[in-house]
């Protein structure tokens, strides 16, 4: 059976892979527009498959799997570089989640 991967080891391996096959990090506004540019491209993706648009040809070797791999890599490009831990950082973010919002959804009627 196959291990799955952890956030923290994520990490460590686009740094390596940085380190070893990319030379080295483009720099921060860099990687910001690019998570932008691949925010769009899976955009373009959900649009043509849940959307109403239909695919073009250049269109149907995009997925939503790749693209969204797209968006977390970079998005561990730019943790990396500014020094966030992913792991820590989601811990932390679903801990305020589940305080914020622990009756917020069950008590809204539009939900259920």
């Amino acid at each position: 059976m196959e291990q799955e991967i952890t956030i923290r080891e994520a990490q460590r391996q686009v740094d390596e892979w940085i380190k070893t096959i990319g030379v080295r990090y483009f720099n921060e506004l860099t990687n910001m527009t690019i998570l932008t540019e691949e925010v769009g491209e899976l955009a373009r993706v959900m649009a043509r498959t849940y959307g109403e648009q239909s695919f073009k040809e250049s269109d149907k070797e995009h997925t939503l799997a790749d693209e969204m791999a797209d968006i977390l890599w970079v998005l561990i490009c730019l943790a990396n570089q500014t020094g966030v831990d992913l792991t820590h950082a989601f811990e932390k973010n679903m801990a305020k989640k589940s305080q914020r919002d622990k009756d917020r959804h069950i008590n809204n009627t539009k939900l259920t």
